[in-house]
């Protein structure tokens, strides 16, 4: 997606898995996922980021409520998905699947993890997770003001130089931040800010077996995103990926994605089809 209208293309792979998810661009330019868990002010960030301009529906096929809004920054157009407020991307809950399922397969050109500047060690497990899945990511740490009554300082560039990507403190409330929030996000997205994800190292074994599942994977389910991370899910024993993979739904994801979005209608998720 380098081009400057990277979603304009109506039958592009990213702009159909999009519109199967219920996500229509439009004529935004870039797409932003807002990942976070509940209560870090995540919902503040995307009201103060896009005002007025947002969409509230479901995802398609489910009950859960998806916010969507845009916002224009240097001539170019954002478009902001905010994902329900999760723990983890590892459990079943329909929520936490939404989640997942947008970060996996909605192929969005950055992802901006909000977390709590007065909580930072419970929200980083997520913020490891987002970061196995995609490189393209700015933590967002918000309630700055709310760690600075509390006495507690939060050295934003050491946690960006530790988890390889880059850090913004803000308070969303007072849109303090949000500048350089943007201007980071930008610049992720442009490759101008270069970033290394921390990950974990598995062990030799693992490592080993996970290059064995990967060429299998791919030809279960040829150009499937994130093969590495299914392969290393399937070796967690995690029994809804291994479904949808034999039942050939992670397959159909991306066998969606070379045909019109128009005939597309219904979520195909890693929990079956809704």
């Amino acid at each position: 997606m380098s081009s400057t209208l990277g979603h304009d293309c109506a039958t592009c792979p990213a702009h159909v898995q999009l519109a199967q998810m219920g996500v229509s661009m439009g004529n935004y330019d870039r797409l932003i996922a807002l990942a976070g868990n509940p209560n870090t002010g995540k919902s503040s960030v995307f009201n103060a980021l896009t005002g007025l301009r947002q969409h509230v529906g479901n995802w398609a096929g489910k009950t859960v409520t998806r916010a969507e809004g845009g916002f224009v920054s240097e001539g170019v157009r954002y478009k902001l998905v905010d994902l329900p407020g999760t723990y983890s991307l590892l459990s079943a809950s329909e929520d936490e699947e939404v989640a997942r399922d947008f970060l996996l397969f909605g192929r969005p050109d950055c992802t901006v993890v909000v977390v709590d500047a007065t909580a930072l060690e419970r929200n980083l497990n997520l913020v490891l997770q987002v970061l196995e899945i995609t490189d393209k990511v700015v933590v967002c740490v918000n309630l700055m003001d709310e760690a600075r009554r509390k006495g507690i300082e939060v050295d934003v560039r050491s946690l960006a130089r530790d988890l390889g990507v880059p850090a913004v403190g803000t308070v969303a409330r007072t849109k303090e931040g949000l500048g350089e929030l943007i201007r980071m996000v930008a610049d992720v997205i442009s490759g101008e800010v270069s970033t290394r994800p921390l990950r974990s190292d598995p062990p030799p074994d693992v490592r080993s077996a996970v290059d064995e599942l990967v060429p299998m994977i791919e030809r279960l389910a040829p150009g499937l995103a994130n093969a590495r991370w299914i392969a290393m899910r399937l070796l967690d024993g995690d029994h809804q990926v291994r479904q949808a993979l034999l039942s050939g739904e992670l397959g159909a994801i991306e066998a969606a994605q070379a045909a019109p979005a128009e005939s597309h209608s219904q979520l195909i998720s890693l929990g079956g089809s809704q």
